[in-house]
């Protein structure tokens, strides 16, 4: 009889941890771009309110469109959000602590779905102060995920980021080593970030590493999902199925203190659905590497060393041409 109630006390200890938390009201950073934007929309037919941090507010010049589309301007997908039921915008960005604070106020969580934008400069080699630039992927990536957590630590409500970023351990990659140098080091900072929000111990999180991300792409049983920052074969997936694992994810209580790796699979050999999914997942239990920016830097260094010796080559081959013609 004791060993019968004791499984039983277990086992309703299992279902609460397990069972689906409700969300109240979701903040979202990152609501203009591509996957906010529809992340804000899969909240409101939710019925979720939302607090969205914008730039610029919305004029009250502007018509409201009746819908967005690729083309529509950063003012038009503001004015759009802002119109919808239970969306609140705040203005501000991530490198105001004040802002994200007022973004936070009655939110029990918040969609980190942003990340820099910025182009590396030629001059960004010789210029060491180019990540003091507020654009800089620094500041965005790595300062801007600092802030909002400060912001959170004095929130009195917000339980649980979702944070976008993508794979960061692997700093040789053709993928890390291009964005890192076309992008002002996005991908090492935003590894960074991770590392800060991994550090923290006052709110849940729930990393989320995409595949490649797009407004198309397989659709079906095709979802797959792992854990613990496990590695998948890159693949193509719907900003839409992105966006409803963020939103998803603050639901189940065990995905929270997890990173997860979001791609596709052959149609038939994944899942329809994230929730089969996200029941299995369990909170990160490896240790991280700590050396990646290290790695990253060094990667990219290598890389415009070797860009360097075949421009050096290729005008060496130019000039004995030239010199051929003449002679």
């Amino acid at each position: 009889m004791r060993l019968t109630l004791t499984f039983l006390v277990f086992s309703a200890a299992m279902v609460s941890s397990m069972s689906i938390t409700p969300t109240k009201k979701v903040a979202v950073i990152g609501a203009t771009g591509r996957l906010g934007r529809i992340a804000v929309q899969q909240l409101v037919n939710k019925g979720i309110a939302c607090n969205i941090l914008v730039r610029n507010s919305a004029s009250p010049d502007t018509d409201i469109p009746s819908s967005l589309t690729g083309s529509s301007t950063r003012e038009e997908v503001t004015t759009y959000l802002s119109s919808l039921d239970g969306v609140s915008a705040v203005q501000g960005d991530v490198g105001n602590v004040e802002a994200l604070k007022e973004l936070l106020k009655d939110c029990n969580a918040c969609l980190a779905l942003y990340g820099s934008t910025r182009r590396s400069k030629l001059s960004d080699i010789w210029d060491k102060t180019i990540e003091d630039d507020p654009t800089h992927a620094k500041q965005i990536n790595y300062q801007g995920v600092a802030n909002l957590l400060a912001a959170a630590e004095s929130s009195d409500a917000c339980e649980h980021i979702v944070r976008i970023t993508g794979k960061g351990e692997q700093p040789n990659s053709f993928f890390s080593v291009f964005i890192n140098l076309l992008g002002s080091m996005a991908k090492a900072w935003n590894y960074e970030g991770e590392r800060l929000i991994r550090g923290q111990t006052n709110v849940r999180y729930t990393i989320v590493r995409p595949g490649l991300m797009g407004e198309d792409g397989p659709e079906g049983d095709v979802l797959t999902l792992v854990d613990n920052g496990g590695d998948l074969k890159v693949a193509k997936i719907r900003y839409a199925d992105i966006a409803s694992l963020c939103i998803e994810s603050l639901s189940y209580p065990n995905a929270g203190r997890s990173t997860l790796t979001a791609m596709t699979v052959e149609p038939g050999q994944g899942s329809s659905s994230w929730g089969p999914l996200l029941e299995k997942v369990q909170p990160d239990s490896r240790e991280f590497p700590s050396d990646m920016l290290e790695q990253h830097k060094a990667a990219v260094k290598g890389a415009i060393i070797k860009i360097g010796a075949v421009s050096v080559l290729g005008l060496a081959v130019i000039v004995q041409v030239i010199v051929g013609m003449i002679s």
